[in-house]
C-alpha cells in the first residue's frame, strides 16, 4: 500500500504592518481613539438638542418665580372696601394688621395710603368786605334804650312815591324808620332830607307776591336765575346810601322760595345790612336764612293800616303798645296814607308818656336780635 505524502499546513499570509507588533499596537490604539471620538460626538449632539427642546418649559417656571410681591399700591385698593374704610376712619392705631411677609416688602408709606383724604375746610360764611362790616351800624341812628322799657319802632314803607304825603310823614316828630322804594324819583334828596329830620332809612325792595299785584319795575321774582335776581338787587341797593338795611316790598311769594331768596340776603350780610321781614306771607323764609348766616334780623309784628281808617290805625298801635309790654320790643309797619299820618301825629307826642321808648328799627335788633 502506498503511503501517503504528509499534508503541509496552509501557509495564510498578513498584510505587512499586521505582522509588525508595533504597527499592531499603534493601529489598535488609533481604532480605540476614533471609537472614542465618535461616542462623545453622538452623545453632545443628543443632549444639546434635548437642552433646545427644554429651555422654553425650564423658563416658564424661572420667570414665574422671578415674578415681584404686590406692588405697595394694593394696600391703598384694598381700603376702599368697606371693611378696611372702617377701620381707616378710626385711626391708624385701629388699622388691620398686615401679615409680616407683606409688611416687610411694603415701605413704610403704606400705612399712611391706608388713611382717608382728609375732609375738605369748611367753607367760611359769606364776609362783609373791608370797610363794609356792620354798615347797619354806622348808618344807625343814636338811640338811648333804658334797660326794662318796652321799645317800639314804626317803619312807614313805600315812601319816595308819592312825594306830597312822604314829605308829611318825614316831616312827624320821630323817631321813625322810612323805608323807600329804589325806583322813588329824586330818592337820594328826599332820603337825605328825612335822614336830616331825624328819621333812620331802610330800602323797601319790590318782591314778587303771590297775588295779581304789581310789585313795581325791577322786582325780584321767582322765574329770574340767580345771576339776574342778585343784579337786580344789586342795582336797587345802589339807588341811593344812608340805609340800615331793608325790607320787603310785597313778596308773599318770593319770600317764601327759599332758594330764590337765599342770594339776596346773603348780599345783605355781606354788605353789613340788616333784614327785616315784613311778613307777608307766613311761610317766608328771610329769618330762618337770616339767622342761619349769623346776619342781623328783625321781623315785623303788626300791621298798621291795613285798614286805612284813623280809628283802625289807633287800634293798631295800641294792639302794637301791648305786644311791647308782652316781648320787651314792638315793630309795627304802616304806609303814608293820610289815616296813617294823621293817627300817628296825635299818638307819637304820648307814647313816651305812657312808659315806652320810640327808637328806631336798628335798636331793636341791637338790643334783641344783634348779629353781625
Amino acid at each position: 500500500m502506498a503511503r501517503k505524502a504528509p499534508s503541509k499546513a496552509r501557509k495564510i499570509s498578513l498584510p505587512p504592518f499586521l505582522s509588525n507588533p508595533f504597527l499592531l499596537a499603534l493601529a489598535a490604539v488609533a481604532a480605540v481613539f476614533a471609537v472614542a471620538i465618535g461616542v462623545a460626538t453622538l452623545t453632545g449632539g443628543r443632549s444639546g438638542g434635548e437642552r433646545a427642546q427644554q429651555t422654553p418649559v425650564q423658563q416658564a417656571p424661572v420667570q414665574q418665580a422671578a415674578v415681584p410681591p404686590a406692588p405697595p399700591s394694593l394696600p391703598a385698593v384694598r381700603a376702599e372696601s368697606p371693611a378696611a374704610t372702617q377701620h381707616a376712619a378710626e385711626g391708624p392705631e385701629h388699622a388691620v394688621p398686615e401679615k409680616p411677609a407683606q409688611a416687610e416688602t411694603r415701605p413704610p408709606a403704606t400705612a399712611v395710603a391706608m388713611l382717608p383724604p382728609p375732609a375738605p375746610p369748611a367753607q367760611p360764611p359769606v364776609q362783609a368786605p373791608p370797610g363794609n362790616a356792620a354798615l347797619w351800624r354806622k348808618n344807625a341812628l343814636p338811640a338811648e334804650v333804658p334797660q326794662g322799657k318796652p321799645v317800639i319802632a314804626i317803619v312807614i314803607d313805600d315812601m319816595g312815591l308819592d312825594r306830597k304825603r312822604s314829605a308829611r310823614m318825614a316831616g312827624l316828630h320821630g323817631p321813625l324808620t322810612l323805608s323807600w322804594l329804589p325806583y322813588a324819583r329824586d330818592l337820594s334828596a328826599q332820603s337825605k332830607a328825612a335822614r336830616a329830620n331825624g328819621h333812620e332809612l331802610m330800602l323797601h325792595m319790590p318782591m314778587e307776591p303771590s297775588v295779581k299785584a304789581d310789585p313795581g319795575p325791577n322786582a325780584l321774582l321767582v322765574s329770574l336765575d340767580k345771576g339776574e335776581i342778585v343784579k337786580r338787587f344789586r342795582a336797587a341797593l345802589d339807588s341811593f346810601d344812608g340805609y340800615v338795611g331793608v325790607n320787603n316790598h310785597m313778596g308773599s311769594r318770593f319770600t317764601a322760595d327759599r332758594a330764590a331768596l337765599a342770594p339776596v340776603l346773603a348780599e345783605l350780610h355781606r354788605r353789613g345790612l340788616l333784614w327785616l321781614d315784613s311778613r307777608t306771607t307766613p311761610n317766608s323764609a328771610g329769618i330762618g336764612l337770616a339767622q342761619e348766616l349769623k346776619m342781623p334780623w328783625v321781623g315785623r309784628d303788626v300791621f298798621l293800616d291795613n285798614e286805612e281808617t284813623v280809628t283802625a290805625v289807633k287800634a293798631q298801635l295800641a294792639k302794637t303798645e301791648q305786644v311791647a309790654k308782652r316781648q320787651g320790643y314792638a315793630v309795627a309797619i304802616g304806609h303814608p296814607h293820610d289815616a296813617t299820618i294823621e293817627a300817628l301825629a296825635s299818638w307819637l307826642p304820648d307814647v313816651q308818656k305812657r312808659g315806652f321808648v320810640l327808637v328806631p328799627v336798628s335798636a331793636v335788633v341791637r338790643t334783641h336780635h344783634a348779629g353781625g
